[in-house]
């Protein structure tokens, strides 16, 4: 195993990349959910209970979890198709709408016995006061449906990206990861839990700091992360694992190689949906034919664009020019 060896920080992007990613066609299949935000002001406690009173003045919708790394690929230029579970109500209707607007081609199952996921954030002077979220897991039948769509759209992609947030929607993953492996795909997961046996033999997993902590437990410096980090990737039959690290950058681990990219200098505003826009833009880049390096080093710079905005958000190719 070699030391870790750092890269530069920016990716360089040209026309020709650009023409590239427009013709890139990416699948996406995980935990679909509409992002809910209230905006408003706090000056006064809740007589009935020490909670701040919120006077709500606007109301922001954005597409969440899975349809959030949706969107990020679509910005980007991609080709992107969405699948996963809504339900048949006002929230699954918005988030087909803006999928519609986004230019994102929808694969969407549509059960009439389960609520779309919604997250609900209350936000007042900058803050996160509050987050609800409405969900339930989909039905074993549903989600065979879902498998049976995924086998008929496979052909068309490049790349594959299984978005987990853990709501049950990809209960059939691993037998998903083998079929597009098998169809000569390139396979990104973004994993959750504490058991990632069901994501053998994808390419390339993008766990944070604390998701990867849940597997291999603390570690004690770089030498045992590392060592910790490339036992897990082999027991896993994984080309790669992108660790992201928050202020630290990310840290790529292969076969015969540890490589760094230290973190853009930004102010860091709001870090949801950062881990979406990191795994979309190194799908995109790895789908387009670049290494391993200059994709890493693209995801880097995105995801120190997104978490100087406000919520779920995306980079487009002109913030990355």
């Amino acid at each position: 195993m070699s030391d870790r060896n750092y890269i530069e920080q920016s990716a360089k992007l040209t026309p020709e990349d650009i023409t590239l990613f427009h013709t890139t066609n990416i699948l996406v299949v995980g935990d679909v959910m509409l992002d809910r935000y209230w905006f408003g002001d706090t000056e006064r406690i809740s007589p009935e209970a020490p909670v701040p009173v919120v006077a709500i003045k606007t109301v922001d919708e954005r597409l969440g979890g899975a349809a959030n790394v949706a969107r990020n690929g679509a910005s980007l230029g991609a080709q992107i198709s969405l699948l996963g579970v809504i339900g048949d109500d006002e929230p699954g209707r918005q988030v087909l709408s803006m999928l519609k607007k986004q230019k994102i081609h929808s694969l969407l199952q549509i059960d009439p016995t389960l609520p779309t996921i919604v997250k609900l954030r209350v936000v007042a002077r900058q803050q996160q006061l509050i987050r609800l979220d409405f969900e339930e897991e989909p039905k074993l039948n549903t989600l065979m449906s879902k498998y049976r769509i995924f086998e008929e759209a496979l052909p068309e992609a490049k790349a594959v990206i299984f978005s987990d947030y853990g709501k049950g929607a990809l209960k059939h993953i691993t037998k998903m990861i083998e079929l597009a492996k098998a169809s000569g795909k390139i396979v990104l997961v973004d994993p959750k839990g504490s058991d990632y046996t069901k994501y053998t033999g994808a390419t390339v997993i993008t766990p944070n700091r604390s998701e990867l902590r849940q597997v291999i437990g603390q570690w004690s410096s770089e030498a045992d992360l590392a060592n910790k980090t490339q036992s897990l990737r082999e027991s896993l039959g994984l080309e790669a694992i992108l660790l992201t690290r928050s202020e630290e950058g990310m840290t790529l681990f292969r076969k015969d190689s540890i490589t760094h990219v230290q973190a853009q200098a930004r102010e860091v505003f709001d870090v949801s949906g950062a881990g979406d826009t990191v795994i979309s833009s190194l799908a995109v880049a790895l789908a387009a034919g670049w290494d391993w390096q200059s994709a890493m080093a693209l995801a880097n710079r995105a995801g120190g664009i997104v978490v100087g905005k406000l919520g779920t958000a995306t980079v487009s190719w002109e913030e990355l020019l």
